[in-house]
């Protein structure tokens, strides 16, 4: 399970808080977003623009720097990262970027820095050390062209922290111990800049349901991408979409077609609350209530997926247990045997390595 800008259904997101209480949940991954600031220092935050999750618009000192700039083809106002100094996004505090659904969590408003990459490598070290098991750090690497475009290569800066904090780029990593780090991003002209580098660390190529993203779907995209990544991660409606009457219909081919171009699937963005969920797994009328997600999840793992991105660890952890139980009792049931929920299905499972470039898919593909 992949804790998706840490615990964020539970602590502001991409904040060091989100991360730890996502792994002492049990996730097997967490993924932070990476943006740099001015100076060249690479800062956790899901947008550059930082009034929806940060305190600045409150900093008299920095009105002066509100400013518009494009971004994904739309005009955007407010305060960026690129434009600050770390040493002023450092003087910020985090908080909930999504208040009406998540009005919990705006208690920890105010508690918490933008934390660095190099912070996070740093607590997911730790955290491996503490729970004796595999964490892998899958970082988005947020828009590099427009990046680029500033003069900022974050391609660089994110080679530079990895190497600082002790992070081998030239190792991919095996089942038995995978690579601490995978790195992902929507761009693929950056990933393959990666690959030709000399980067082996697992790459992931993240695709929205856009003119690119379902090219990059097609058998030919597929093999494409699974030149240059081992992960190809969707949105959830390009596997399971939603049908007329709000429920979830019959799977694509896009989880077969990955795994037979050789690439696992990891699919975003799974969330408790109702406002989220597809109508027909809502529980009453209030959007920020939870609904049925815990049979959402079980939905993508029963559709093949290996991977599933969540706000919400605790609620993927507890699919993974169930859905591994239901595999092993029907195979108890198979053989004659007494089913049986085993008694560590509720404890977390170490991450398998990905499928390589080279590898051919596997008959039952590793769960995440």
């Amino acid at each position: 399970m992949i804790a998706h800008r840490g615990a964020s259904g539970h602590r502001p997101e991409n904040t060091l808080a989100a991360y730890e209480l996502a792994a002492r949940m049990g996730a097997d991954r967490i993924e932070p977003d990476v943006v740099p600031t001015c100076d060249g220092v690479l800062v956790l935050r899901h947008e550059s623009e930082l009034s929806g999750s940060t305190d600045v618009a409150s900093r008299p000192e920095l009105a002066d720097r509100r400013t518009t700039r494009e971004v994904e083809g739309r005009p955007v106002t407010g305060w960026f990262t690129e434009d600050l100094t770390f040493a002023e996004v450092r003087s910020l505090r985090a908080v909930e970027p999504h208040p009406l659904v998540r009005p919990a969590t705006t208690a920890h408003d105010g508690r918490h820095q933008v934390p660095t990459f190099g912070e996070l490598l740093a607590l997911a070290e730790r955290l491996r050390a503490e729970l004796g098991r595999h964490l892998v750090v899958t970082a988005e690497v947020k828009e590099p062209a427009r990046y680029a475009a500033a003069g900022l290569d974050v391609a660089a800066l994110v080679l530079q922290q990895l190497r600082a904090s002790g992070v081998d780029v030239t190792s991919p990593g095996t089942p038995e111990a995978p690579a601490p780090v995978a790195l992902q991003c929507f761009e693929p002209a950056f990933l393959r800049r990666l690959r030709a580098e000399g980067v082996e660390l697992p790459l992931v190529q993240l695709v929205d349901d856009d003119e690119l993203g379902r090219w990059l779907c097609t058998p030919a995209g597929l093999r494409e991408v699974s030149t240059y990544a081992e992960v190809l991660a969707p949105s959830k409606d390009m596997v399971l979409p939603v049908t007329a009457d709000g429920a979830l219909g019959a799977a694509t081919s896009l989880v077969a077609d990955a795994h037979a171009a050789s690439l696992a699937v990891h699919v975003y963005t799974l969330r408790d609350e109702n406002v989220h969920l597809p109508p027909a797994l809502r529980l009453g009328e209030v959007a920020d209530a939870p609904g049925r997600a815990l049979a959402e999840h079980l939905a993508f793992l029963d559709a093949g997926v290996d991977g599933v991105f969540t706000d919400h660890p605790g609620t993927g952890v507890q699919a993974r247990a169930l859905w591994l139980a239901g595999r092993e009792g029907a195979a108890r049931v198979a053989t004659g045997a007494m089913p049986a929920v085993p008694a560590a299905a509720a404890a977390p499972v170490p991450v398998p390595a990905s499928p390589g470039r080279q590898r051919t898919p596997a008959a039952v593909p590793a769960r995440t």
